[in-house]
């Protein structure tokens, strides 16, 4: 496996490093942070409440998006 050489701030390293696990490499942290999650993977991690809270906001915000577009089209 090819290898490359990173600089990071002090800062940085020390993030990585309290999010490494004894028998993980700051590789697997890196990606592990940078991977792009699926919808399987993140499912059940926001309480029934927290759920219907996003539901509710994103029921509102495509509300405020049709009127504007609505708005819009009436303006032509």
């Amino acid at each position: 496996m090819a290898t490359k050489t990173i600089s990071i701030t002090e800062e940085a390293y020390e993030r990585l490093k309290s999010r490494k696990k004894e028998n993980e490499s700051f590789s697997d942290i890196i990606n592990k942070i940078t991977h792009k999650k699926s919808l399987f993977e993140i499912a059940g991690s926001l309480s029934g409440k927290e759920a219907e809270g996003v539901e509710a906001f994103i029921v509102k915000m495509r509300k405020k998006s049709d009127e504007k577009i609505n708005e819009t089209v009436k303006s032509f």
